[in-house]
């Protein structure tokens, strides 16, 4: 279920920071930019997280409308991650902030070789 309108800070730089400011949840969102995922696979993307922090993030992401989680009827059973419509237009936030990210490091690199 998503959050109520009434219920997100009034400023829209802190809604966004609200619904993704958890380190974790920007990179499920960079990792499911590429498309649908399992959980074992976007455990491996994602990082050194553990398996309790990355379900607790998926299921926040899907209560808040960014991820859409499917399951299949198979023994054992198979359950698959991918960013819904709102999910997938963060798409510009995780582009500008790979932007920005190279921007720094290449300034750190030129300070310290320069």
């Amino acid at each position: 279920m998503m959050p109520a309108l009434e219920q997100l800070p009034a400023c829209p730089v802190e809604t966004t920071l609200t619904l993704i400011s958890d380190k974790w949840k920007m990179l499920i969102v960079r990792d499911l930019l590429d498309g649908t995922k399992r959980f074992g696979e976007l455990r491996r993307s994602v990082g050194n997280v553990s398996q309790k922090v990355l379900t607790s993030n998926l299921r926040q992401m899907e209560a808040d409308g960014l991820v859409s989680r499917k399951v299949y009827a198979e023994v054992p059973p198979r359950v698959e991650y991918s960013l819904t419509e709102t999910g997938r237009s963060l798409r510009i936030v995780v582009d500008a902030m790979w932007r920005w990210g190279e921007q720094y490091k290449a300034g750190l690199a030129s300070v310290r070789h320069g």
